[in-house]
């Protein structure tokens, strides 16, 4: 059984007095644990599928259409009723709950695209056919992915560099925060632009370009707890004791500056997922035909005919950034060392 300690069960206590912000991370904790098994949720594969006595995974193996008895060797699609009345003849097979992926077009609509909302497609379709709702799942799952592995590296940088600047101050500091100022000039917008010009953006390109500069929102307050910080008492006696400065930056001063940097971290995380909506709404996020939060409220703009679009993805956007900023209150509460509960 695991022993918390006193200070971990009070800022616990602390964090679910604030119950907009308790109830608020258990929404977004069920919210992105759907979108973590979306390929379970919305797909144009069945989740599983029993063929000659044979349990096979649709969703992880790529199965052809001969392999069933069909004519192609292509990838069989499981739409089509006669791939479906092939398997029916020597198993059976369960679609997921909507039977479309984020790229999946579908061919059968009655009025032309974008498609108003009906029983098949939940949120109605695209310009381009596909199923928003399954657009919304898969895009809500890239943005928490990117925003979570964003602020989680550019916290790691941020950390590193504010504690060697403030911890050993002087010249270091010095010349860090020229070098600071100067790098925060330079714009980030153009920087992309220039990039996506002879480069194809991809998660990880713009992840590496937003990760070169979002390390600095959280320099500054750890530079800032380890200026406070090196000058207190237990530090001292630390040093005198003999404590190397790299033990004691991480043992004993960090856990002291974590305070003011995991309340931020909440808000970190949503100014991450704003970047990239706004990134995809311009055009220089992600490649065409991801499916992106952004990319929905573009296709908004460009079809003001078909509201479903923009409502959609501004409820979803809104909800998903409105969910992180009562989290991040509620964090700030449980590490306030003023609030007892």
């Amino acid at each position: 059984m695991i022993n918390f300690s006193p200070l971990t069960i009070r800022r616990f206590r602390n964090f679910r007095a604030n119950n907009r912000g308790y109830y608020s991370a258990l929404i977004f904790g069920i919210l992105f644990f759907i979108s973590v098994f979306a390929e379970f949720i919305a797909n144009d594969k069945p989740i599983f599928l029993v063929f000659e006595n044979k349990v096979h995974f649709p969703v992880f193996e790529k199965i052809s259409e001969t392999f069933y008895g069909g004519e192609f060797e292509t990838e069989a699609d499981y739409k089509d009723p006669f791939v479906r009345e092939l398997i029916n003849k020597n198993g059976f097979f369960v679609m997921p709950l909507i039977e479309y992926s984020f790229d999946t077009i579908n061919y059968d609509l009655k009025v032309p695209s974008p498609s108003p909302p009906s029983l098949e497609n939940l949120l109605g379709t695209d310009d381009q056919g596909r199923d928003v709702l399954a657009r919304l799942i898969y895009g809500f799952r890239i943005s928490v992915f990117f925003g979570l592995t964003l602020t989680i590296l550019s916290s790691f940088i941020g950390i590193i560099i504010g504690g060697v600047q403030g911890f050993y101050g002087g010249k270091i500091d010095l010349l860090g925060q020229r070098f600071i100022e100067i790098w925060s000039g330079l714009p980030v917008l153009y920087l992309l632009i220039i990039i996506s010009s002879f480069i194809e953006p991809s998660f990880w390109i713009l992840l590496f370009i937003m990760l070169l500069f979002s390390w600095m929102s959280l320099e500054g307050v750890v530079r800032a707890e380890f200026l406070r910080a090196r000058n207190f008492e237990y530090v001292k006696a630390a040093k005198a004791l003999g404590v190397g400065n790299i033990k004691l930056m991480f043992k004993h001063v960090l856990p002291n500056a974590m305070v003011a940097t995991l309340t931020l971290m909440p808000f970190i995380l949503s100014g991450s997922i704003a970047t990239l909506t706004s990134l995809d709404f311009l055009g220089f996020g992600l490649p065409p035909g991801s499916p992106s939060l952004g990319e929905m409220v573009a296709q908004g703009k460009a079809n003001l005919q078909a509201p479903w679009l923009g409502l959609s993805a501004f409820i979803t956007l809104s909800l998903q950034l409105s969910l992180l900023v009562f989290i991040g209150e509620a964090v700030r509460d449980a590490f306030d060392p003023r609030k007892v509960v």
